[in-house]
This record gives C-alpha cells, structure tokens and sequence, in this order.
C-alpha cells in the first residue's frame, strides 16, 4: 500500500515538473499586461512603453501598457503584487518599494515581488518656472533658508516619493529643515510640471528628462542636478557640487519585476527578453535622446540591489522624519 502511494505521488510530482515545464516553453501563449504605477506622461510611463515595445519584438506577444496611478504609487504597486503569478501581469517597479513601507504607507516590501530587470536610473534635478527670479541653485536656497516657513511650494510626486525625499535631503545636507518648503503631493512628473507652469508651486525636483519638454517650450529652466556629473543630453545643466559646497547625490531607480511566486523559468524568459529589449536600438535610443540614465541589473543583481537600497532609503527616510 505504501509502495503503491509513493509510486502515485512520485508520478503526481512528475507530472507537474513537465507541465511546468510546458507551460514554461510556450510561454508566452497571448498578450502580456505591464503595470505602471504612475501617471501618463511622466518618466516612469515613457520608459516602460519603450521597453514594452522593444520587449514585444523578443516575445512575439503584445505588451500592454495600464497606468494604475494613486497614492504615491501605492495603487500600481499593489495591483502588481496581488496579480496571479503566471508571467502575464508585469509591471514597473519604482524607487518607491524602497521608502514606502519605511513611511507606513504600505506593508509591500521588494520581498513581495520578483525582481526581473533594473532598466533605467535617474538624478534628481531643481526645475522652476522659466520666470522665476531665481537663476541659480544657490540663490534658491538662501531664499528658502530666509523666507517664512510654507512659502515655497514644490511638488513632483506623492507625499513621500523619491522627488520629495531628494529634495528634503538637498535641504537637510544644506542644514535647513525640509518642512520649510510645502510639499504638494502629485501623481507624477507631468502633472507637477503642468502645475509648476501655472503657478501653483515653486519648485518641481523630478529628473531634468522628466521636465525636457517645458524646458524646450522655454516655460520651464533647470538650476542643478543632483548627480556627481553633469547629464551629456542637458550639458548645460550643472551639478549641485558645481554651485554649492556639497556632495549629495540622489535618484530613482526604476525595473521591471512581477508578483511574488514566478515560476524561475518564466523569469528566466522575461529576463533575456529583457536583455535583448535593454540593448536594442528601440530603447538605447530613446533614453540617450531624452537623456535617461540607461542602467542594466540582471535578475540575481537586481535582488541584491533592491535590499541594499532598502537599508539606505530607511535611513534617509528616518532623517528626513518621515518614518513611521
């Protein structure tokens, strides 16, 4: 009897091995949804329907883009990490899995997803209206450090994104209390820098990419990036290093991953696909020409990259006093 049952179960596992293995090898069978958990128009929305589209020539499926934007990217992340794990739901993981959890904004963590590919990395830049009176970095934040708590107003991404805390620590490092200028959440880039236009905020810190097309209408300027150099696509566009005494350096991270649970041989499909989408011409070109950071980390580098970012955002979150 017992002989009999561990034959039985023997063949049940046996069984699924290979139609594990068969699903895996079709894979995929029809279209592919990518989830983006912000706002269309914005950085984190052209950089996934670029590589969507590069991934879609690998894959021999359609990918299709759905943005699922609210709260600071809480709602995308969320779709994306209850979806069923079966490599047909993906989606844009963004430098907030690092910094949300710490704020109590959510309980998601990287450890709820599956990582597949790091695929962009950007610096924070200080974007204001083409009139403003301020035309340097520097004179920017003298005027902050003298006026009256509240009466400068920024925006750029949710209560707590990755534009906030980089700019609250532009502040911190520059000894002045980030509670003095009024943080206006927003669902993105593109909605802060409409706002920025109108008059509603001072300041937009998102990536200078992410401000290019009001810069080029000369509706909006950059004052600084916060990278250790200068962006070769905005050559004239210095480093906050180059105007004030400092060394701070901050960006996002964006990548691609699904939810927890993925079968490896269907990551390990999604990741080459990825590889190929990566150093195509599609999305080399783009993200030169708008001046992305173009960055590779493969599945097992990303895994790494994400808990080492975990620490550092828990920190910077703690600083700032947004943790919680």
């Amino acid at each position: 009897m017992n002989a009999s049952l561990t034959a039985r179960a023997l063949m049940g596992a046996a069984a699924l091995v290979l139609t594990a293995g068969a699903f895996a090898a079709e894979y995929p069978t029809r279209p592919i949804q990518m989830i983006v958990p912000w706002a269309a128009g914005g950085g984190s929305d052209a950089i996934a329907r670029t590589i969507a589209i590069a991934m879609e020539k690998e894959l021999g499926q359609p990918v299709n883009v759905v943005n699922r934007a609210g709260g600071g990217s809480v709602v995308g992340h969320t779709v994306l990490a209850n979806a069923k794990p079966d490599g047909y739901t993906i989606g844009m993981m963004t430098g907030e899995v690092s910094m949300m959890h710490w704020q109590g904004l959510t309980k998601l963590t990287y450890k709820d997803f599956t990582p597949l590919a790091q695929i962009n990395y950007d610096y924070a830049g200080v974007q204001v209206a083409a009139n403003s009176p301020y035309n340097t970095v520097g004179e920017l934040i003298e005027a902050i450090r003298k006026e009256p708590d509240g009466r400068f107003k920024a925006s750029g991404v949710g209560q707590g994104g990755i534009w906030h805390v980089a700019f609250g620590g532009m502040l911190v490092d520059q000894k002045i209390d980030p509670r003095k200028v009024r943080w206006i959440p927003s669902e993105g880039a593109a909605p802060a820098m409409t706002d920025l236009v109108a008059g509603g905020i001072d300041i937009a810190p998102t990536s200078v990419p992410e401000a290019r097309s009001m810069m080029d209408a000369g509706r909006v300027k950059s004052l600084a990036i916060m990278a250790p150099e200068r962006n070769p696509v905005f050559k004239d566009v210095p480093t906050l290093a180059e105007v004030i005494d400092t060394r701070y350096a901050l960006g996002e991270w964006r990548g691609i991953g699904g939810p927890k649970g993925m079968e490896p041989a269907v990551v390990a499909r999604l990741e080459a696909a990825l590889e190929k989408a990566y150093q195509s011409e599609i999305y080399q070109s783009f993200m030169a020409k708008q001046g992305f950071g173009a960055v590779w980390r493969n599945t097992a580098d990303f895994n790494a990259f994400l808990a080492e970012a975990d620490t550092i955002m828990g920190d910077t979150v703690e600083k700032l006093g947004l943790k919680r």
